[in-house]
């Protein structure tokens, strides 16, 4: 029996009102759908998916054990980085040097085994910093953009 028909087989045993998840058999049409327009096997379109799942997971396990690595500063700077500030703006957020800001992101970089901010916020897409962000509006220096207008985009 292929991987395929086994999975076939599974689903028609399953009890729909027992799962709250999109239906088994949506996935089996979608699956259905990707192998017929990528022209392969179901099979190939099943361990391929898998794979990506697993590869999306161990990542996001890494991430998680990255950020349980960081210090509460570490974690600030973090998430004032992936708002979109600079670390001027940072710096004068925290009331820190910039060249500390720079040292916290080299750290924070290493950490995460990344080479740059971009990454870091291309990693940490997902993540929701909103309880990071500055409620309070205030300038950061005269020559600094307004917080807000920094921190919320349209």
């Amino acid at each position: 029996m292929t991987l395929w028909q086994q999975l076939c087989e599974s689903v028609d045993q399953l009890d729909p009102a027992e799962n709250s998840l999109p239906s088994y058999q949506q996935v089996l049409k979608e699956v259905r759908e990707l192998a017929l327009d990528q022209a392969r096997e179901e099979e190939q379109v099943i361990l391929d998916l898998l794979n990506q799942a697993l590869c999306d997971r161990h990542r996001q396990s890494n991430t998680h054990r990255a950020w349980e690595t960081l210090s509460q500063r570490e974690r600030e700077v973090t998430a004032l980085v992936c708002s979109g500030l600079t670390g001027r703006q940072i710096a004068a957020y925290l009331v820190l040097s910039p060249e500390t800001i720079k040292t916290h992101v080299r750290h924070i970089l290493h950490k995460f085994e990344l080479g740059s901010r971009q990454e870091l916020r291309n990693q940490l897409v997902d993540w929701d910093f909103n309880r990071w962000i500055p409620e309070h509006a205030w300038y950061l220096s005269e020559n600094e953009p307004h917080i807000r207008d920094v921190l919320i985009k349209d």
